[in-house]
């Protein structure tokens, strides 16, 4: 635990020393709907055509895999946030999402709402999470995704890290469907969204690829979070 939080400190240490604090938030999930016309239109400006693929839940043994793999064949790079609770036995799919340039986050150890947790629980499911992806892939997370959005209040100060929701949920985990779940992002994508998606289903690895083919077409590039965040 020393080693990762030593590492995770001096990483976000850096990043806020440059950038800032900043959150990437749904437009729904925190309420947050609007922004004023000329910071809309900056960003816009800023993310012309460049959207970024998320994955919640994983990994898993058979579909983050394939996804990897044709992810790789379309040269394109996403973010995986990843439950710690799945990584053992699975370090060689890590192992292969961060040399293919992948951006590894951290979705908690086993998916708790941390809200509905005391602040020190809500903490340890962060931490040993961290602990997994570090352990498994060498690498200190400073992003995580907090299950269902649910964020509380002043949790990342405690931890240093960097909260990221997401701006499109695909419904692929409700839809279970390919082409619905395509369809539900193709009609609605716009520059600089965070497309939320999930490796833990076939469809929803069939609809990532229906999602990246039609998108190109309409000239968008796929990038990390971080580059979405931090340009």
């Amino acid at each position: 635990m020393k080693d990762w939080k030593t590492g995770l400190l001096i990483l976000c240490a850096a990043l806020l020393a440059v950038f800032g604090k900043k959150m990437y938030l749904a437009r729904t999930a925190m309420g947050q709907a609007g922004a004023e016309p000329e910071a809309a239109e900056a960003d816009a400006d800023r993310d012309v055509r460049r959207v970024a693929l998320t994955f919640d839940d994983g990994p898993h043994p058979v579909c983050t895999p394939r996804l990897l793999k044709g992810l790789r064949e379309r040269g394109v790079c996403a973010s995986f946030f990843l439950l710690g609770q799945n990584i053992k036995g699975n370090e060689t799919i890590l192992e292969q999402m961060r040399g293919d340039g992948h951006l590894i986050g951290n979705h908690t150890f086993s998916h708790k709402d941390l809200t509905a947790l005391t602040e020190e629980e809500a903490e340890r499911e962060v931490i040993r999470a961290g602990n997994a992806i570090y352990e498994a892939a060498g690498v200190y997370t400073a992003f995580v995704r907090p299950p269902y959005g649910r964020w509380p209040e002043d949790l990342e100060f405690r931890l240093t890290m960097i909260p990221v929701l997401w701006t499109l949920d695909s419904r692929d985990w409700e839809l279970r469907e390919a082409e619905a779940a395509a369809e539900e992002v193709l009609k609605q994508a716009e520059p600089g969204d965070v497309i939320l998606m999930h490796d833990c289903y076939e469809t929803s690895v069939d609809a990532a690829f229906l999602i990246i083919d039609g998108l190109r077409e309409e000239g968008y590039e796929f990038v990390t979070v971080d580059e979405l965040i931090f340009p």
